[in-house]
């Protein structure tokens, strides 16, 4: 397996130009996010995951993480690694100052957890579990709540987890079972079991607290009738410390395709009685709570979509560069070359490059619009963002990174040929551990479903006409630029039209088809997220390709990365956008075959 360097220069390239970190750091919130801070957390972070987190990769893979007795052993290193991750105070980065934050941007933070996961994708599931369980606390906890657990959180000492799957229910939650009876002292008495829980239960902090969906006697049936409960591994004493152990347990960690060294546990709560817990808001509302959490948990799984195709593309690049294999096409000389010299391995490799710049554009400009959305002085510009930036977005950053986390890493087994059969190479197991992502925190057909139900039927396709209006915004001001920029850019701008028109349309038949037949609707759903995440990640090339050409005119900056900026979004244009319109006609006309054959035909 390669080493893994962060890719900076591309990171400060995407934060300064497409996420507009700059913007965000003039912002109130924000003043301490000047530019010599970000450039020493980037460098810092960077040097982390390659020096110590990410040479625990393979280990953690071949170890596994280990369960016997009730208690789960991390692979060797992960404590010691994580104790210098919590040191550092990289756990509260975006988080709020009042419980040990450092207030910084969700942008900044965003690129430092993509060196996390790809550094080592099992290692940062714990801090990105935890993170949403802050998330959820600092916007719907109590007072005495908020001052319990935010700082131990916060700072890492504790970890949070997610607790909604239940063997019966699956992605159902509205069908969960687990049960929730008030006691005298006004906490509840848990009694249930959940699968899947991420980090549920580990050797490298001193406290669990489980974020836990529960149905009290009463409620009402579905996902109304959900409640949420803080339920710690331990039950924090009068000083705050880790105090009597609560009634659960860790009753098995799952055997899996990929990530290995991050124990997916079954939870089983109230084995003697029940597990005590604490009700987070009003009963019933537990559902809408959750959210917070699983928003913040799509976009950090979506990162590591793009992380992991980083580390395949990295690792599939530095193995083109040193295999010689076959001689040059065309050429007399007899010698072998390199494979990176072959054609059809280029072709390879810039599809890795384009597309995992796109995603990590599309995601850094999502999460730079929490920052938007939350600080910007302007209250119209605040709901435009949090409407038409984070909530459009936030299904197609989570489904669309991740399909194409799958895919690269694909390629990227395939650059290295039978080789990348071979575990040694680590090639696969980049391929494995990517394969959980369009899976887990809403599998990416429900996804589909999000957006095309509630982002754009519910509210009549305002936000996808905003989009379309922006980036049609974006060619006309290309168009009245007035440069002499040679062919690609006027190339780049000609295939978004042709993308933008194609989106327009499947947009208009997707309103008319949900109000007329919500089925088909839904049959072509996958194809047209498809199609916006496309898309949506050739405007932030071509915005990237434009600042690019602006720089190398103002000789601002290595020339050799502007140009291979220019010429990646060039790529993406030719050989990817044409996807668009392709996807928009599968939404479109798929729809009535999709359901063609009844169940039984199968």
């Amino acid at each position: 397996m390669s080493d893994y360097r962060a890719p900076l220069d591309e990171m400060r390239f995407v934060l300064s130009e497409v996420a507009g970190l700059g913007r965000i750091a003039e912002l109130e919130p924000f003043t301490e996010a000047t530019p010599e801070l970000v450039e020493a957390v980037l460098e810092q972070a960077g040097k982390l995951a390659a020096e110590e987190i990410a040479p625990l990769n393979h280990k953690g893979d071949l170890q596994g993480s280990v369960f016997e007795n009730g208690v789960v052993r991390t692979p060797e290193g992960f404590k010691a690694a994580y104790d210098h991750y919590v040191a550092g105070g990289w756990n509260a980065l975006p988080f709020e100052p009042d419980y040990g934050g450092q207030g910084l941007p969700w942008a900044l933070a965003i690129a430092v957890q993509e060196m996390w996961n790809s550094a080592n994708m099992a290692f940062a599931l714990c801090p990105l579990l935890n993170q949403g369980a802050v998330e959820l606390l600092q916007h719907h906890g109590d007072a005495a709540q908020k001052a319990t657990y935010l700082p131990k959180m916060i700072s890492g000492e504790w970890s949070g987890t997610m607790n909604l799957t239940e063997p019966q229910a699956g992605s159902d939650v509205g069908a969960l079972k687990t049960r929730a009876t008030r006691a005298e002292d006004g906490s509840y008495r848990i009694v249930g079991q959940k699968i899947y829980i991420t980090w549920g239960e580990h050797d490298l902090t001193d406290n669990i607290v489980h974020m836990v969906l529960a149905r009290t006697p009463d409620a009402p049936a579905g996902t109304k009738g959900i409640s949420l409960f803080i339920v710690p591994k331990f039950l924090p004493d009068a000083e705050g410390r880790p105090g009597r152990r609560n009634d659960l347990r860790c009753a098995s960690i799952e055997h899996k395709l990929g990530i290995k060294a991050s124990p997916t546990c079954v939870m089983a709560y109230g084995d003697d009685g029940g597990a005590t817990g604490f009700l987070v808001g009003e009963e019933n509302r537990g559902m809408e709570y959750m959210f917070t959490m699983m928003n913040n948990a799509r976009l950090a799984v979506g990162t590591q979509g793009v992380a992991i195709a980083e580390r395949a593309y990295q690792q599939a690049r530095d193995y083109a560069r040193q295999r010689v294999q076959g001689r040059a096409l065309g050429s007399k000389d007899p010698a072998p070359v390199a494979i990176v010299e072959h054609p059809d391995v280029r072709r390879t490799l810039m599809l890795m490059k384009a597309q995992t710049e796109a995603a990590r554009a599309l995601t850094y400009h999502t999460v730079a619009g929490l920052d938007f959305a939350r600080a910007h002085p302007d209250a119209a510009e605040r709901r435009r963002q949090q409407s038409d930036v984070v909530e459009l977005l936030t299904p197609v950053v989570k489904a669309w990174c991740t399909d194409l986390g799958v895919e690269i890493a694909s390629l990227g087994v395939q650059v290295h040929g039978g080789m990348g059969f071979i575990e040694e190479t680590g090639a696969a197991q980049h391929y494995r551990d990517a394969r959980i992502n369009p899976i887990y925190e809403g599998t990416n057909g429900i996804q589909a479903l999000d957006l095309i139900g509630r982002k754009i039927a519910r509210l009549e396709g305002a936000p996808a006409r905003a989009f379309a209006g922006e980036l049609r915004g974006f060619l006309a001001a290309g168009e009245d630029s007035g440069r002499a920029e040679g062919d690609d850019l006027p190339a780049i701008r000609r295939a978004l039209g042709e993308g933008v028109e194609s989106f327009e349309a499947a947009t208009d038949w997707l309103l008319e088809a949900f109000a007329r037949d919500p089925r088909q609707a839904a049959s072509g759903a996958g194809a047209y997220l498809r199609a916006l995440g496309t898309l949506a990640g050739g405007l932030r090339l071509a915005e990237g390709a434009e600042a690019a050409a602006r720089r190398l005119a103002a000789s601002n900056g290595d020339a050799r990365f502007l140009q291979a900026k220019i010429k990646t979004a060039r790529f993406y244009a030719d050989a990817v956008l044409p996807q668009v319109a392709a996807n928009a006609r599968a939404a479109t006309r798929g729809a009535e075959s999709t359901l063609a054959l009844e169940p039984d035909d199968f």
